[in-house]
Protein backbone atom coordinates (compact mmCIF):
# COMPACT_ATOMS: atom_id res chain seq x y z
CA UNK A 1 0.00 0.00 0.00
CA UNK A 2 1.96 3.11 -1.45
CA UNK A 3 1.43 6.41 0.72
CA UNK A 4 2.99 9.85 0.01
CA UNK A 5 6.00 10.68 1.81
CA UNK A 6 5.08 13.30 4.15
CA UNK A 7 8.38 14.81 4.74
CA UNK A 8 7.68 15.36 0.88
CA UNK A 9 4.61 17.58 0.87
CA UNK A 10 6.81 20.44 2.58
CA UNK A 11 10.16 20.41 1.87
CA UNK A 12 12.29 21.40 5.31
CA UNK A 13 13.71 24.25 5.29
CA UNK A 14 17.27 22.27 6.79
CA UNK A 15 18.62 19.22 7.01
CA UNK A 16 19.14 17.33 10.77
CA UNK A 17 22.30 19.32 12.20
CA UNK A 18 22.21 22.12 10.00
CA UNK A 19 23.38 25.29 11.85
CA UNK A 20 23.11 29.03 11.83
CA UNK A 21 24.84 29.41 15.03
CA UNK A 22 27.40 31.64 13.66
CA UNK A 23 24.83 34.07 13.01
CA UNK A 24 23.81 34.12 16.52
CA UNK A 25 27.14 34.13 18.33
CA UNK A 26 27.61 37.48 16.10
CA UNK A 27 24.30 38.82 17.57
CA UNK A 28 25.62 37.89 20.72
CA UNK A 29 29.21 39.88 20.56
CA UNK A 30 26.76 42.76 18.88
CA UNK A 31 24.40 42.71 22.14
CA UNK A 32 21.30 42.83 19.85
CA UNK A 33 19.88 39.54 20.86
CA UNK A 34 16.59 39.36 21.91
CA UNK A 35 15.32 35.71 20.98
CA UNK A 36 16.01 32.07 22.17
CA UNK A 37 16.05 30.11 19.33
CA UNK A 38 14.61 26.14 20.39
CA UNK A 39 14.43 23.31 18.34
CA UNK A 40 11.80 20.65 19.48
CA UNK A 41 11.98 16.69 19.05
CA UNK A 42 8.53 14.70 19.61
CA UNK A 43 8.16 10.86 20.19
CA UNK A 44 4.81 10.99 18.22
CA UNK A 45 3.29 7.87 20.04
CA UNK A 46 4.45 8.54 24.00
CA UNK A 47 2.16 12.34 23.03
CA UNK A 48 -0.59 10.38 21.22
CA UNK A 49 -0.87 7.68 24.25
CA UNK A 50 -0.13 10.71 26.64
CA UNK A 51 -3.23 12.60 25.24
CA UNK A 52 -5.55 9.21 25.04
CA UNK A 53 -4.90 9.17 28.76
CA UNK A 54 -5.83 12.79 30.15
CA UNK A 55 -9.01 12.46 27.05
CA UNK A 56 -10.72 9.16 28.50
CA UNK A 57 -12.89 9.04 25.56
CA UNK A 58 -13.27 12.45 24.44
CA UNK A 59 -13.04 14.13 21.15
CA UNK A 60 -10.95 17.37 20.00
CA UNK A 61 -7.60 16.80 21.12
CA UNK A 62 -5.93 14.66 18.25
CA UNK A 63 -5.78 16.96 15.42
CA UNK A 64 -2.61 18.76 17.38
CA UNK A 65 -0.70 21.76 16.40
CA UNK A 66 2.91 20.25 17.36
CA UNK A 67 4.69 23.50 16.67
CA UNK A 68 1.65 25.63 18.71
CA UNK A 69 1.62 22.99 21.25
CA UNK A 70 5.64 23.64 21.66
CA UNK A 71 5.70 27.26 21.36
CA UNK A 72 3.23 27.71 23.73
CA UNK A 73 4.34 25.52 26.60
CA UNK A 74 8.28 27.11 25.75
CA UNK A 75 6.92 30.52 26.29
CA UNK A 76 6.09 29.67 29.40
CA UNK A 77 9.63 29.29 30.84
CA UNK A 78 11.62 31.09 28.19
CA UNK A 79 11.24 34.99 26.89
CA UNK A 80 11.85 35.25 23.79
CA UNK A 81 11.33 31.74 22.35
CA UNK A 82 11.06 30.86 18.46
CA UNK A 83 10.90 27.79 17.12
CA UNK A 84 13.25 26.77 14.47
CA UNK A 85 12.37 23.34 13.84
CA UNK A 86 10.17 20.50 14.93
CA UNK A 87 10.94 16.92 14.63
CA UNK A 88 8.47 14.60 15.27
CA UNK A 89 9.06 10.71 15.41
CA UNK A 90 6.75 7.84 14.67
CA UNK A 91 6.26 4.59 12.73
CA UNK A 92 3.48 4.16 10.33
CA UNK A 93 0.59 2.07 11.44
CA UNK A 94 0.00 -0.85 9.63
CA UNK A 95 -2.41 -0.64 6.57
CA UNK A 96 -3.27 -4.45 6.80
CA UNK A 97 -4.13 -4.70 10.21
CA UNK A 98 -4.97 -1.56 10.81
CA UNK A 99 -6.43 0.11 7.55
CA UNK A 100 -8.40 2.95 9.09
CA UNK A 101 -5.48 3.86 11.93
CA UNK A 102 -3.39 3.95 8.67
CA UNK A 103 -5.27 6.29 7.15
CA UNK A 104 -6.31 8.81 10.05
CA UNK A 105 -2.42 8.67 10.34
CA UNK A 106 -1.32 9.41 6.73
CA UNK A 107 -3.97 12.35 6.79
CA UNK A 108 -2.70 13.75 10.47
CA UNK A 109 0.78 13.24 8.90
CA UNK A 110 0.58 15.09 5.80
CA UNK A 111 -1.19 18.04 7.40
CA UNK A 112 1.25 18.15 9.46
CA UNK A 113 3.84 18.94 7.02
CA UNK A 114 1.30 21.30 4.86
CA UNK A 115 0.93 23.31 7.86
CA UNK A 116 4.40 23.24 8.56
CA UNK A 117 3.25 22.67 11.63
CA UNK A 118 6.64 19.69 11.84
CA UNK A 119 9.37 20.09 9.76
CA UNK A 120 10.80 16.74 9.84
CA UNK A 121 9.11 13.33 10.14
CA UNK A 122 11.46 10.61 11.32
CA UNK A 123 9.95 7.16 11.12
CA UNK A 124 10.87 4.04 12.87
CA UNK A 125 8.55 0.57 12.82
CA UNK A 126 6.32 -1.67 13.97
CA UNK A 127 7.52 -5.33 14.87
CA UNK A 128 4.87 -8.23 15.21
CA UNK A 129 5.75 -11.39 17.50
CA UNK A 130 4.66 -12.86 20.23
CA UNK A 131 5.23 -13.17 23.77
CA UNK A 132 4.98 -15.66 26.45
CA UNK A 133 4.20 -14.05 30.38
CA UNK A 134 3.19 -14.48 33.63
CA UNK A 135 -1.19 -13.68 33.95
CA UNK A 136 -1.25 -10.52 35.96
CA UNK A 137 -3.36 -7.54 37.20
CA UNK A 138 -3.30 -4.42 37.03
CA UNK A 139 -1.83 -3.33 40.85
CA UNK A 140 -3.45 -0.76 42.76
CA UNK A 141 -2.40 3.06 42.19
CA UNK A 142 -0.62 5.06 41.62
CA UNK A 143 2.02 2.50 40.21
CA UNK A 144 0.08 0.35 38.88
CA UNK A 145 2.45 -2.43 39.19
CA UNK A 146 1.16 -5.63 38.00
CA UNK A 147 0.49 -8.39 40.51
CA UNK A 148 1.18 -12.06 39.33
CA UNK A 149 -2.57 -14.48 39.24
CA UNK A 150 -2.11 -17.96 41.05
CA UNK A 151 -3.92 -20.58 41.07
CA UNK A 152 -6.76 -20.91 43.67
CA UNK A 153 -9.79 -22.48 44.13
CA UNK A 154 -12.22 -22.90 42.50
CA UNK A 155 -9.62 -23.04 39.47
CA UNK A 156 -6.73 -24.96 40.74
CA UNK A 157 -3.49 -26.39 38.47
CA UNK A 158 -2.49 -30.07 39.03
CA UNK A 159 0.87 -32.00 38.65
CA UNK A 160 0.77 -35.01 36.27
CA UNK A 161 -0.15 -37.24 39.64
CA UNK A 162 -3.32 -35.19 39.49
CA UNK A 163 -1.39 -33.61 42.98
CA UNK A 164 -2.64 -29.89 43.07
CA UNK A 165 -0.12 -27.17 43.20
CA UNK A 166 -1.38 -24.35 45.12
CA UNK A 167 0.07 -21.09 43.59
CA UNK A 168 1.12 -21.78 40.31
CA UNK A 169 1.53 -19.45 37.91
CA UNK A 170 -0.66 -19.24 34.67
CA UNK A 171 1.22 -18.49 31.31
CA UNK A 172 0.04 -17.07 28.58
CA UNK A 173 1.12 -16.17 24.87
CA UNK A 174 -0.07 -12.81 22.82
CA UNK A 175 0.30 -11.18 20.12
CA UNK A 176 2.40 -8.04 20.58
CA UNK A 177 3.41 -5.49 18.47
CA UNK A 178 6.12 -3.59 19.23
CA UNK A 179 6.69 0.38 18.21
CA UNK A 180 10.67 1.11 17.70
CA UNK A 181 12.99 3.96 16.90
CA UNK A 182 10.90 6.50 18.03
CA UNK A 183 13.24 6.76 21.23
CA UNK A 184 16.27 6.51 19.62
CA UNK A 185 15.58 8.75 16.96
CA UNK A 186 14.41 11.42 19.45
CA UNK A 187 17.93 10.81 21.34
CA UNK A 188 20.22 10.95 17.60
CA UNK A 189 18.36 14.45 16.56
CA UNK A 190 18.84 16.07 19.92
CA UNK A 191 22.49 14.91 20.31
CA UNK A 192 23.40 15.69 16.65
CA UNK A 193 21.66 19.50 16.44
CA UNK A 194 23.41 19.94 20.40
CA UNK A 195 26.90 19.29 19.64
CA UNK A 196 26.60 21.08 16.64
CA UNK A 197 25.63 24.06 18.01
CA UNK A 198 22.44 24.50 15.73
CA UNK A 199 20.24 25.91 18.64
CA UNK A 200 20.00 27.70 22.28
CA UNK A 201 17.72 25.84 23.98
CA UNK A 202 15.77 22.54 22.78
CA UNK A 203 12.37 20.78 24.35
CA UNK A 204 11.90 16.99 24.02
CA UNK A 205 8.35 16.09 24.25
CA UNK A 206 7.88 12.76 25.98
CA UNK A 207 7.46 10.87 29.46
CA UNK A 208 10.50 7.59 28.26
CA UNK A 209 12.76 6.89 30.47
CA UNK A 210 15.37 5.56 27.81
CA UNK A 211 15.77 9.22 27.13
CA UNK A 212 17.65 10.45 30.65
CA UNK A 213 20.91 9.81 29.38
CA UNK A 214 20.67 11.74 25.68
CA UNK A 215 18.63 14.68 27.71
CA UNK A 216 21.44 14.57 30.78
CA UNK A 217 24.39 15.37 28.36
CA UNK A 218 22.22 17.64 26.28
CA UNK A 219 21.92 19.51 29.48
CA UNK A 220 25.67 19.99 29.64
CA UNK A 221 25.85 22.33 27.32
CA UNK A 222 22.07 23.95 26.38
CA UNK A 223 19.03 24.09 28.79
CA UNK A 224 16.49 21.64 28.02
CA UNK A 225 12.67 21.31 28.53
CA UNK A 226 11.03 18.06 29.23
CA UNK A 227 7.12 17.64 28.37
CA UNK A 228 5.57 14.87 29.84
CA UNK A 229 2.71 14.37 28.01
CA UNK A 230 0.96 11.70 30.29
CA UNK A 231 -1.50 11.92 33.44
CA UNK A 232 1.17 9.74 35.25
CA UNK A 233 3.77 11.70 36.85
CA UNK A 234 6.81 12.82 35.28
CA UNK A 235 9.90 9.81 35.08
CA UNK A 236 12.28 10.03 38.24
CA UNK A 237 15.10 10.08 35.77
CA UNK A 238 13.91 13.14 33.29
CA UNK A 239 13.24 14.92 36.37
CA UNK A 240 16.64 14.37 37.73
CA UNK A 241 18.97 17.47 36.43
CA UNK A 242 22.73 16.93 37.02
CA UNK A 243 25.03 19.23 38.97
CA UNK A 244 26.94 19.93 35.71
CA UNK A 245 24.16 21.01 33.79
CA UNK A 246 23.95 24.35 32.73
CA UNK A 247 21.00 26.93 33.83
CA UNK A 248 17.73 26.77 32.35
CA UNK A 249 16.54 23.03 32.89
CA UNK A 250 12.95 22.52 33.47
CA UNK A 251 10.09 20.12 32.58
CA UNK A 252 6.05 20.21 32.47
CA UNK A 253 3.39 18.18 32.43
CA UNK A 254 0.50 18.19 29.73
CA UNK A 255 -3.02 18.35 30.72
CA UNK A 256 -6.30 17.82 28.42
CA UNK A 257 -6.77 21.44 27.82
CA UNK A 258 -3.05 22.01 26.30
CA UNK A 259 -3.96 19.07 24.18
CA UNK A 260 -7.92 21.05 23.01
CA UNK A 261 -6.16 24.59 23.24
CA UNK A 262 -3.74 23.80 20.23
CA UNK A 263 -5.27 22.19 16.98
CA UNK A 264 -4.83 22.61 13.90
CA UNK A 265 -7.41 24.23 11.76
CA UNK A 266 -10.34 22.10 9.76
CA UNK A 267 -9.47 21.66 7.32
CA UNK A 268 -6.31 21.88 7.38
CA UNK A 269 -5.18 23.26 3.55
CA UNK A 270 -5.98 20.11 1.17
CA UNK A 271 -6.75 17.62 4.71
CA UNK A 272 -9.64 16.92 6.42
CA UNK A 273 -9.86 15.89 9.69
CA UNK A 274 -10.98 12.47 10.51
CA UNK A 275 -14.37 11.55 11.94
CA UNK A 276 -14.42 11.31 15.86
CA UNK A 277 -10.70 12.89 16.15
Amino acid sequence: NQVQDPNQVQAASEAPGETNARGRDEEHRCGYHREVHVRVYVDGFNLYYGGRAHAQGAQGWKWLNVRELAEAVAGRRWAGVVVDRVTYCTARIDSVTNPSGHRDQDIYLLALRRAKSVDWIQFGKFYDKTKTRPLARKGPAPYFKPQLVSAAHPVVVQDAAGVDVPGATFMVTVADREEKGSDVNVATHLLIDTLSGAMDAAVVISNDSDLAFPVSEARKRLPVGVVNPHAARTAGSLRAIDTAAVAGQWFEQLNFADFAAHQLPDPCLDYAKPVDW
